[in-house]
């Protein structure tokens, strides 16, 4: 099987999700998508009839995004009209498995070069969107014990004992790390600005952080599942799921989950042979790959089960890696993966993550494959697990090596 290697990898910044004061909430999701994918022509400058095929990942495919928006992005970024694309939806982890799709297309032999990413315009199309049955379904609903994730987060602190000044704590740091990384440059070398039809920009910063973030300011805020769980009866659902909890602790709220917001990302992934012959330099090895099922109900615990079977696939362990990147879809998430993996948060999400910045669902898993790119190069390391957790029960992992 042949390797596959990251040759670039950009993101465009993180606009708030919201339409009232979002920089990018006129940005349709093909002018997100024509930002990266421009990006990545200028950037490498290849001629786009080499590229294989795109790949995008996207969880809401529906309106503007729908209609296979990976074909449309490539059409709309003016690639040669001989590169086929196509969308997929594997949840929050929809960009990574995009990338990862684009990798054993290139392992297998059955491409060259592939651009894998994602996106997501969370102003415009409204999380919940493409509807579905898990939610509305008694058939499914019933059997699977149905409850929305933050019910999940929250089942997830109660029954591992973090509390609110835990999950709190986590959020402060996640804000204060993504100042130093934003203050100290660290992803100048991924972002791309997003610019309006006549070429002003709409937006060339991540304008979710909020720095000023305290425990104290965060313990003023309302916990945002309790009505839900309490009132609409989801508690009791989840504890008929897990009996050995009495009451669910409600400690997630705006300023410990991830935000809504909108977004890019493309990462181009190759053989050494198209590298070679196009002039193009490795960043970074794709190890391996893995998705795994998780229990649906508690929905959030993949991540550790996922990055063991990666570590196990790959013939290493823990200590073998240099850097950890989990999405930070709740506080309580990234507190479980790192008691289960062992590991401490001094390797983990070093630049902050999606507490901070936002998380723009079918984008996000193609944007930490380019932090993770960067940092190790920044810091001269080897080797990164990046990881997701997954709706309806699921954990995707990927494992890459610095070149």
């Amino acid at each position: 099987m042949a390797e596959c290697f990251i040759y670039d990898a950009v993101r465009t910044p993180r606009g708030k999700g919201r339409k009232r004061d979002g920089s990018l909430a006129d940005a349709t999701p093909l002018r997100l998508t024509d930002a990266v994918l421009g990006a990545i022509r200028e950037r490498t400058g290849i001629d786009t009839a080499e590229i294989d095929d795109v790949i995008l990942g996207c969880v809401e495919p529906v309106g503007e995004q729908g209609a296979n928006i990976g074909r449309l992005a490539a059409l709309n970024a003016g690639y040669d009209e001989s590169v086929p694309g196509f969308q997929i939806n594997r949840f929050c982890s929809s960009g990574l498995e995009a990338v990862n799709l684009g990798a054993a297309k290139v392992k297998a032999g059955d491409a060259d070069l592939i651009v894998g990413g994602g996106v997501e315009s969370m102003s415009r199309i409204a999380m919940g969107a493409a509807g579905g049955a898990w939610s509305t379904d008694p058939q499914i609903a019933i059997d699977t014990h149905f409850v929305p994730q933050g019910i999940g987060a929250d089942l997830i602190a109660t029954m591992y004992g973090y509390s609110r000044r835990d999950v709190d704590a986590f959020a402060v740091e996640s804000q204060r790390r993504a100042k130093a990384a934003w203050d100290g440059g660290y992803f100048a070398k991924s972002i791309v600005p997003v610019k309006d039809v006549v070429g002003v920009t709409m937006l060339d910063h991540d304008e979710h952080m909020r720095p000023d973030t305290t425990v104290e300011s965060l313990g003023e805020l309302a916990p945002s599942f309790k009505k839900m769980g309490e009132s609409f009866g989801f508690d009791a659902v989840a504890i008929q799921r897990y009996p050995e909890v009495e009451k669910i602790e409600h400690v997630h709220h705006a300023g410990n989950s991830s935000g809504i917001v909108d977004g890019a990302s493309a990462v181009l992934v190759g053989s050494a042979e198209a590298g070679e012959r196009l002039g193009l330099k490795p960043r970074a090895r794709v190890v391996t790959s893995v998705s795994i099922g998780s229990e649906p109900c508690i929905m959030l615990t993949g991540p550790a089960p996922s990055a063991k079977k990666a570590l196990a696939r790959a013939k290493m362990s823990v200590s073998d890696i240099d850097l950890f990147e989990i999405n930070e879809a709740f506080a309580s998430v990234c507190l479980l993966f790192m008691e289960q993996m062992g590991i401490g948060h001094d390797k983990t999400n070093v630049n902050g993550g999606a507490i901070a910045f936002g998380h723009p669902l079918g984008a996000t898993g193609g944007m930490l494959v380019g932090t993770m790119v960067d940092e190790l190069e920044r810091r001269g390391l080897g080797t990164a697990l990046i990881t997701l957790c997954v709706g309806a029960g699921m954990g995707t992992t990927t494992i890459i090596e610095r070149v």
